[in-house]
């Protein structure tokens, strides 16, 4: 299973996004069969990662995010850079924040050997990641899954997170726009991260620069309404300029 799933990774990285690939060149590029490739294609494509056509492959537009699956091995390895960068700003004992992103999913992989965490999330998979591990406690929130996510976001869950103040909240975001600051396209995701920001004594976004200059449905925060961003490619000069302020950290 994990040598499917990493070859499903490849195929995603060589895909890059929005260009057309034939059976053949993948599978060649990869040396496995086009059999193979179809194989692992049939599964990408009903988890709406990529799109066929004509013996060709292409990543589905990220018009919206998509399932979690496919958001999960979308820029992978930058996301796993981010979480391991991010992970010596976490002690052991300290309450935390994780949200529902496929970055704090795996940010929470990462926190994994910490000791005595209280974790707050309303997401499934970051539960299952920490619980039951190292004396931490983790406070689910619940109310109705939002199946693609993995997580509840409804006015039963915002209740209950709205209980707690952490002292660190670890989000990611759909946009980081010069213009727009940090922002989402699901609503309710949007809400909530605004909501454990406003109670957080401190807030870090983990992006990887994918995410910039895209255009957010839903306002989270200005750019310098958070304390610290890591991220996994240098700064351009007008972003450096509008993070001032912003501890940055590059994975």
């Amino acid at each position: 299973m994990m040598k499917r799933q990493r070859r499903q990774q490849e195929i995603v990285a060589l895909l890059g996004e929005g260009n057309f690939r034939g059976i053949g060149d993948l599978a060649q590029s990869l040396a496995v069969s086009e059999e193979t490739i179809r194989r692992e294609l049939r599964v990408l494509e009903a988890s709406g990662a990529v799109v066929r056509a004509h013996g060709a492959v292409r990543l589905a537009k990220v018009e919206t995010e998509g399932s979690f699956a496919a958001r999960l091995q979308r820029h992978a390895d930058a996301k796993q850079r981010i979480a391991a960068a991010s992970v010596p700003f976490v002690a052991d004992g300290q309450t935390l924040y994780l949200d529902a992103s496929t970055t704090g999913h795996f940010v929470a992989r990462a926190l994994r050997d910490h000791k005595r965490l209280t974790v707050i999330t309303n997401a499934v998979g970051v539960a299952a990641e920490l619980g039951g591990r190292n004396e931490n406690r983790v406070l689910l929130a619940g109310g109705e899954l939002d199946y693609e996510y993995r997580a509840c976001f409804d006015t039963t869950a915002r209740d209950y997170l709205a209980l707690f103040t952490p002292s660190l909240a670890i989000l990611s975001v759909e946009s980081v726009n010069l213009d727009h600051g940090f922002s989402d396209y699901h609503a309710g995701e949007a809400a909530v991260s605004r909501m454990m920001i406003a109670r957080s004594r401190r807030t870090m976004i983990v992006a990887d620069r994918s995410k910039f200059d895209r255009h957010g449905t839903v306002q989270i925060a200005p750019l310098n309404g958070v304390a610290m961003l890591v991220t996994d490619q240098p700064l351009t000069p007008a972003y450096a300029e509008g993070l001032a302020g912003v501890e940055v950290v590059i994975a």
